[in-house]
């Protein structure tokens, strides 16, 4: 019934140690003498392997020795005594993810136009990351070491892409042989470790939904509180990928599948006091069923897959109605500009903003924002690109464009599409606002009039 085709991993060489990136004046890895590019690759004798090592092995030391390969090539061996609770003033480089060895049918990479920038095909497959940041994994290629850190470190909690627990089914989505995509073993000595479990299913109709689906929230569902929380997130097409195996998500899809979820929640919060599985935004979005309450979402385990996020939304605008009803602004009429939005969340976003215009004399615009990059399937805001804000450059209304933060990477700024903010705004002649929340745009369009 399935097929499978597996490809090696790709690893990208790593440099030994942790890489310096930046020291503080006056601080104490100044008083050593580090500077940046310098490389610790050892402390008391244990092996550095980025900064999550670095922080883990000095953690509440006072004693150390360092031996760092200076970046002319010199290797030190430094003796430290310091006080515990003494900051070493140092940046270390960003961690090289690990590659994903899996070849998954719906693998987003695959949907990259061919010219997008490098960085968009990388498939990181990293426990440090699903640490940090958040991350998914499939946990198909951890090694033993990198388990072993997990537990030492701690790492916790873990992101798991679990998508089916049909072994069948997970191994023809993982593009990769049953025995590889049973992770079972792997999961209960994470859990036996006390490391907190975030779980996700990327819904691909036909594949793995309805009783596959609710056999996977039962099966996870059986481990908590170790298995805290499950995100079901609906499969993302771009234009590019065209892959026969995969049938789009509509509507009606949607609507069926809040149908035979919301049962199961509604139990699931009965027996163990939390919702656990959540759907997530878009799915509810496209049904055009109304977003569940606050109390649905609990302490928003999910929020950054995109569950939860339309809901903390609502309570945001309210406090700040609220806000405003105290202290009106003082010239309403200034705060004149186009808010950019994906074309899924625009009607929600416009209905609010209709709200403030006619409450507080304001003139606001909402612009949904047609992804031309990836394709009009793609109608959330985080996907949006600086060539599709250019192509809408005609409909822009007012004396300012507010683009959400969430579209660039990070920190930093540059979008999808490889555009930075200073290129798009070259094009601009009212200046364009990076956002995260409404009342931060305000606050700034207000005080640039």
């Amino acid at each position: 019934m399935y097929e499978f085709a597996v490809t090696p991993a790709t690893l990208k060489i790593r440099r030994r140690g942790a890489e310096i990136a930046e020291v503080v004046p006056g601080s104490l890895g100044a008083e050593l003498e580090l500077e940046a590019g310098d490389r610790i690759i050892r402390i008391n004798g244990r092996k550095v392997r980025d900064y999550l090592d670095f922080n883990f092995y000095t953690a509440g030391e006072t004693q150390l020795t360092l031996e760092v390969i200076k970046r002319n090539g010199e290797h030190w061996e430094l003796i430290v005594e310091r006080d515990e609770d003494e900051e070493w003033g140092l940046t270390f480089e960003q961690i090289v993810p690990r590659q994903c060895a899996n070849e998954c049918i719906f693998c987003f990479c695959k949907g990259n136009p061919p010219d997008a920038r490098p960085a968009l095909f990388i498939r990181d497959e990293d426990v440090r990351l699903s640490f940090l940041y958040g991350n998914y994994t499939t946990l198909t290629s951890i090694t033993e070491e990198e388990m072993e850190r997990v537990i030492e470190q701690h790492l916790s909690p873990q992101y798991v892409s679990i998508h089916a627990t049909d072994l069948d089914v997970r191994a023809y989505l993982l593009g990769i042989d049953r025995r590889r995509a049973d992770i079972t073993a792997k999961l209960r000595r994470l859990m036996d470790a006390g490391i907190e479990i975030h779980a996700q299913v990327v819904l691909c109709p036909t594949i793995n939904d309805g009783p596959v689906l609710i056999r996977t929230i039962e099966d996870l569902a059986a481990h908590y509180p170790r298995i805290r929380s499950v995100a079901i997130v609906p499969l993302g097409l771009t234009r590019y990928n065209r892959d026969p195996r995969l049938v789009p998500v509509t509507a009606e899809f949607c609507r069926r599948v809040i149908a035979e979820v919301t049962p199961i929640q509604r139990r699931l919060r009965k027996r163990l006091g939390t919702t656990f599985a959540f759907l997530g935004d878009e799915i509810y979005l496209r049904a055009g069923h109304p977003i569940p309450s606050r109390r649905h979402y609990g302490d928003y385990p999910q929020i950054e897959d995109g569950v939860g996020m339309v809901r903390t939304f609502y309570e945001n605008f309210n406090s700040l109605w609220r806000r405003l009803q105290r202290r009106p602004p003082a010239h309403p009429e200034k705060l004149n500009g186009t808010l950019l939005t994906g074309k899924l969340f625009a009607p929600i976003l416009r209905e609010r903003i209709e709200r403030l215009n006619q409450r507080f004399g304001t003139r606001l615009h909402v612009l949904g924002v047609e992804n031309r990059y990836f394709g009009p399937e793609i109608v959330v805001t985080g996907l949006i690109t600086g060539s599709d804000i250019l192509a809408m450059r005609q409909q822009i209304a007012g004396d300012f464009v507010a683009i959400p933060r969430v579209v660039f990477r990070g920190d930093e700024d540059i979008m999808l599409d490889g555009m930075r903010l200073p290129e798009l705004q070259a094009e601009f002649e009212i200046p364009l606002h990076p956002t995260e929340d409404l009342h931060a745009l305000l606050s700034k369009a207000r005080d640039s009039n």
